[in-house]
């Protein structure tokens, strides 16, 4: 397989390409819709598939009415936060509620989750459009991503080689542009080596900060945290993750994680149009009441 030299995201929507700030600036002035957002990267999804197999699996109906839910409070100017309507990708790792959790692995059972884990039901809370799971080498043992049941997962910077591991799947995904926030997991490098692999940014939390839960196969060495191709995106998506759970490892012990200013404001937390951001930085709207 030849490699590519250009920025996997050249033939990618312009949709596919925006980052929180600008996506959700737009939402709120009501030049672009939650919707168009989804079905962009869906199709972006699908599209990029066969080239670099970043996804276990695909949700299109969960992720259009997700996102039909989210244009709808958009629309009345009551988003449940800053990452309200935006495009997310899980790891084949973490539970999902009605989702079959595959590990990359035939051992692992095709049954469909009856829960979230926290870190999944907060995204969701906040009104995350959950695309799909991403990728992983079986039970997300090693640092480069193929696994027995899904193959061989690719960088899409050059084909022929690795994205890293062992959140491969998400770190394509992207860099692809197939998805905004990717939630990846971390014992030994699995979030920090694919985002340096792609090019992206990827954060291994302090522990307690995202609540793990149901315990990983790493004990207590293992956490949750975001990928995406910025850091205000990932320091949205963390935000989003963090809060108080007490079956997380860690979380007895000492005080609580502080919440997002924009969790203790609930629906309503944005107050009057925000001005449109030229970059992907830390400097929100003044008008939002978020990070």
């Amino acid at each position: 397989m030849s490699s590519i030299s250009t920025n996997p995201l050249a033939d990618a929507s312009p949709l596919c390409r925006l980052n929180v700030q600008t996506m959700t600036a737009r939402y709120a002035a009501a030049s672009l819709s939650p919707l168009e957002v989804a079905d962009a990267a869906l199709a972006r999804a699908s599209a990029v598939q066969d080239r670099y197999n970043a996804f276990a699996s695909i949700d299109r109906a969960g992720a259009l009415a997700a996102a039909a839910a989210a244009d709808e409070r958009w629309r009345r100017g009551r988003p449940l936060s800053p990452i309200d309507g935006v495009p997310v990708t899980i790891k084949d790792i973490v539970q999902v509620q009605g989702w079959s959790v595959r590990y990359g692995s035939h051992s692992s059972s095709a049954a469909v989750c009856d829960s979230d884990a926290p870190s999944v039901a907060r995204l969701r809370a906040a009104g995350a459009v959950l695309l799909g799971m991403t990728t992983t080498p079986e039970f997300g043992w090693k640092a480069v991503t193929d696994n027995p049941l899904h193959g061989i997962t690719r960088n899409p910077w050059r084909p022929e080689l690795t994205p890293g591991g062992s959140s491969g799947g998400a770190a394509a995904a992207a860099a692809a542009g197939a998805g905004v926030l990717h939630l990846g997991t971390d014992g030994g490098g699995s979030i920090r080596i694919p985002a340096a692999f792609c090019g992206l940014v990827g954060h291994k939390p302090s522990f307690g900060r995202v609540p793990a839960y149901p315990g990983s196969a790493f004990g207590t060495l293992a956490h949750l945290g975001p990928i995406a191709r910025c850091v205000g995106d990932v320091s949205a998506m963390l935000d989003a993750m963090s809060g108080r759970d007490l079956r997380d490892w860690y979380q007895p012990i000492g005080n609580p994680p502080a919440f997002p200013p924009w969790r203790s404001a609930g629906p309503g937390w944005l107050t009057g149009p925000p001005r449109p951001a030229a970059s992907c930085g830390r400097k929100w709207p003044r008008s939002w009441n978020g990070p």
